[in-house]
């Protein structure tokens, strides 16, 4: 597996190693002692599967208690993956970082505990799949406003169109409103 930190070095691009043929293709999605090695050593509890159609926008979703590092990946369709730093103390407290993940690509990304993490149905639809480390706590479940122009993400919407988003999304507070991490 290949690991590459992003521009927030904590947040990680991981290319599996796939081996195919004819008959298709093999991947290590989850290997603990390599992950241990590229620095992410961690125990998880949880594995979620959601469904998308083209245009949804999931988050920016993050657990105020009980903060969960998210390992995602898609495995049918794409979609753009964002994280934002939700951790006061940190240089980078504030600013994202995004990749393109699709069943194609395979890749995977490591969000760590602290962040906002969402993502935006870029395909007709998608599955995405994600192991966590602490279990889903909706009392202590916060949204991050999508569209915060103190954030200034940079989704990938065709012009002139709005993502579809759940009620609790279209109710996000912005970075200055929400609850944040030491």
């Amino acid at each position: 597996m290949k690991f590459t930190p992003l521009h927030i070095p904590e947040v990680v691009l991981i290319e599996p190693k796939v081996f195919g043929d004819e008959r298709g293709f093999f991947l290590e999605s989850w290997n603990r002692q390599s992950f241990a090695k590229a620095g992410i050593d961690q125990d998880f509890v949880q594995d979620n599967h959601s469904s998308s159609a083209q245009g949804v926008l999931r988050g920016l979703h993050y657990q105020i208690r009980q903060p969960q590092g998210k390992l995602v990946r898609v495995i049918s369709g794409e979609v753009f993956d964002v994280a934002v730093d939700l951790r006061r103390g940190s240089p980078h407290f504030g600013r994202w970082v995004g990749a393109r993940l699709s069943a194609q690509n395979k890749h995977m990304l490591w969000v760590p505990p602290g962040f906002a993490h969402g993502f935006y149905v870029l395909s007709e639809r998608a599955e995405f799949c994600y192991k966590c480390t602490d279990y889903y706590a909706p009392e202590h479940e916060r949204s991050l406003r999508w569209d915060d122009s103190r954030l200034a993400i940079d989704w990938p919407l065709p012009p002139g169109t709005e993502p579809v988003l759940s009620a609790k999304d279209a109710d996000a507070v912005g970075l200055a409103e929400a609850e944040v991490y030491p």
